[in-house]
């Protein structure tokens, strides 16, 4: 009976060790201090603004950081007024893409977001 008992608690604790290690990882966001680079892969210039700031040219093939607390809005005209993004991506949005740690996520036509 004794020896079932610890097997189980032997068990019990294998498993919590396997699920905790890699959620510890997702948690913590990697990417805070430096930012996301995303790169421009759509075939297109576009144009964007920083936190409201001014209409700024995004070149195709070009990267710009967003940080955790930026608010980047991407249009396909000069003067920022036609979104590109049907629902404009945030932070949390290129963070959920990154699958691979490296901070850098790429916009392909029609608004599709991947890692890079």
């Amino acid at each position: 009976m004794r020896r079932n008992f610890y097997f189980a608690v032997l068990i019990t604790l294998v498993i919590f060790a396997l699920f905790s290690v890699p959620l510890s990882a997702v948690m913590k966001d990697t990417c805070g201090k430096k930012g996301i680079m995303i790169r421009n892969l759509t075939m297109l210039d576009l144009w964007y603004k920083k936190n409201n700031g001014a209409c700024t040219i995004w070149t195709h093939n070009h990267l710009f950081t967003i940080k955790p607390k930026d608010k980047i809005e991407i249009f396909s005209d000069l003067v920022c007024e036609t979104l590109y993004c049907t629902d404009n991506p945030t932070y949390k949005d290129y963070k959920s893409l990154d699958i691979d740690g490296n901070c850098r996520v790429r916009i392909l036509p029609d608004c599709n977001l991947s890692d890079m």
